[in-house]
């Protein structure tokens, strides 16, 4: 045995490697393939051996995933994107690729509906519920996890648009907790507001009164506090154009007025205009508290003007609190 050998230890192919771990789990043992996963990828991470560690933890992480162990699946999907980081590769398609391959293998199940009374009943509700939440926390780890590698090495600085879309569109669709806030927070820096459009149409189909133009005025304003006009623009025009097919009509209150006449002013050098219109649309834009701190930041954005506390102010953290997004 060599030197180097003895000093770093056998390292058989990866090949071989995914072979006996693969029989593992299709005999079952999901726990005892977990720990020789991870074994495996620490040994090859120690040898500074990254693409065999990171071959070893992908086909990991998609078999345990297929096979509906989810908490394991996501253990080492999120050290996928460690090694990543550890190895210094770079933000490109072909390992976007990669953490999307994964986050594809993620379940997409809908929680039961049309339910009884009984109590047969309700524990399949409850378990179909704890599953959800542990499937969206599972999924989001592994994406913030990508967002932030993607952030370091090469992405824009708020992470990758495509693994905010793919964040946004998994707990809308999973999470049992309907969160539009978070949900947009995602969207608004992602690569696809037609995607955010249907989202939004397909909410406004099943909220409460009252929430569908708060929905689209938070997602403007979301857009137009970054100075991204042109975002803003074309979800409100995908949005009607959506409807339309639909035979609907786009929701008409103060508050959709409002945002109307706002875009139209942010085109032109009105910063009068535009605190008149804060004013006079004063009780609609307190029906979110969010709304005030997003004007605030349109203002300095598009006019210069500088905020009272000279702080980042309750959107920088709001984006923060969505879930350790780079910042």
């Amino acid at each position: 045995m060599s030197t180097a050998r003895s000093k770093r230890g056998f390292l058989p192919p990866p090949a071989e490697v995914l072979e006996k771990l693969e029989k593992t789990v299709n005999e079952g043992n999901h726990y005892g393939a977990q720990q020789m996963y991870k074994s495996y990828s620490v040994r090859y991470t120690a040898a500074e051996k990254y693409t065999e560690a990171l071959e070893i933890l992908q086909s990991g992480a998609l078999i345990q995933l297929n096979n509906k162990q989810v908490t394991c699946g996501a253990e080492l999907a999120v050290l996928f994107v460690e090694t990543l980081i550890k190895g210094k590769f770079p933000y490109n398609e072909e390992t976007l690729d990669r953490v999307r391959k994964i986050y594809e293998a993620f379940a997409k199940l809908s929680v039961p509906q049309h339910l009884g009374d009984d109590d047969l009943d309700m524990e399949k509700l409850s378990e179909a519920l704890v599953a959800a939440k542990v499937r969206v926390e599972s999924c989001s780890s592994f994406l913030r996890s990508a967002l932030k590698w993607s952030a370091e090495f090469g992405a824009p600085k708020h992470g990758s648009p495509q693994v905010h879309d793919m964040l946004a569109e998994y707990i809308y669709s999973e999470s049992p907790d309907m969160d539009m806030a978070k949900i947009s927070s995602h969207f608004v820096r992602g690569s696809d507001p037609k995607k955010f459009a249907t989202t939004l149409v397909n909410f406004m189909g099943k909220c409460y009164p009252g929430e569908d133009d708060l929905a689209i005025a938070r997602a403007v304003l979301m857009y137009l506090s970054q100075g991204n006009m042109r975002d803003a623009n074309n979800l409100l025009d995908e949005i009607e154009n959506q409807l339309n097919a639909k035979d609907s009509t786009f929701p008409q209150s103060d508050l959709t007025q409002f945002i109307a006449y706002l875009l139209q002013t942010l085109e032109r050098d009105a910063l009068p205009l535009f605190r008149m219109l804060r004013q006079k649309y004063k009780p609609s834009i307190d029906r979110e508290a969010l709304f005030d701190e997003l004007l605030d930041e349109i203002a300095e954005k598009f006019y210069g003007v500088r905020r009272r506390n000279g702080l980042e102010g309750m959107f920088g953290d709001f984006f923060k609190m969505m879930g350790d997004m780079p910042m």
